[in-house]
């Protein structure tokens, strides 16, 4: 079970591995996301048009971004720039906007850092940065350090989306695969009793990797690391020493 949407596209290597090693994976996301309301938004007290640049560090971001624009009723001028950790969540814009290369900026690494050269080269834009409601200052300690002139304001919540009762009873999986340390806190408070025996664990990222440590549990994979970059690559790997076994 992996706590991600199913994937859209057919030939996703995740379908391949299927077939490889003849197992199944299951889709599952332990949390949703939520957009606030005009009405809490406002109560940030945070005007998103007195910026001339937004960061989006997520799709999510993107759709909560345009959606409250649509409520507020407020036109989002046609020189906006945009800056995206990545160029996938850059080419989303095209979902709302025209997309043009003079005003929309991607980096390579999904990280904020990889942004801050393309944001110096704009250093009198004022930036704006939707957030989840769950998020450290890392972000605004980077862009102070900068000398940006930015705004963080909260746009969407993530939240759990529990299990039914008729998941809980016939939950059988052989391994759980966490994309988030949220996700994490979630199963645990859906599976207060939960004791890890033969299941096997994932996790995608260190930090997710660490809150399944801190409730007691052991990750039998990590991804997002060096040696095994992606799920796919260290999925693939504990298959093959599995199969070997």
């Amino acid at each position: 079970m992996i706590s991600q949407p199913k994937p859209a596209n057919k030939k996703s290597p995740y379908y391949e591995l299927e077939k490889k090693h003849d197992i199944q994976f299951v889709f599952r996301p332990f949390i949703r996301v939520e957009g606030l309301s005009a009405k809490e938004f406002r109560q940030q007290k945070v005007s998103i048009l007195s910026h001339t640049a937004v960061v989006f560090t997520s799709r999510h971001a993107i759709d909560n971004f345009f959606k409250l624009a649509k409520e507020l009723r407020i036109t989002i001028p046609e020189d906006m720039r945009y800056f995206c950790v990545t160029e996938t969540i850059s080419l989303y814009i095209q979902k709302y906007v025209q997309y043009r290369k003079r005003k929309v900026f991607y980096g390579t690494t999904g990280k904020i850092d990889d942004l801050i050269p393309a944001m110096l080269k704009h250093k009198t834009e004022k930036y704006l940065v939707p957030l989840s409601s769950v998020h450290n200052d890392d972000v605004k300690t980077l862009l102070d350090s900068k000398g940006l002139e930015h705004t963080e304001c909260v746009m969407y919540r993530t939240v759990s989306d529990a299990f039914t009762q008729e998941e809980v009873d016939n939950f059988d999986c052989d391994m759980l695969i966490f994309s988030t340390p949220t996700g994490v806190d979630y199963l645990t408070k859906s599976f207060p009793n939960v004791k890890q025996g033969k299941l096997k664990l994932g996790a995608f990222g260190p930090a997710t990797a660490k809150a399944i440590e801190k409730a007691g549990l052991k990750p039998s994979l990590v991804a997002g690391t060096k040696e095994y970059p992606s799920m796919i690559s260290a999925l693939s790997d504990f298959l093959d020493k599995q199969n070997k076994k």
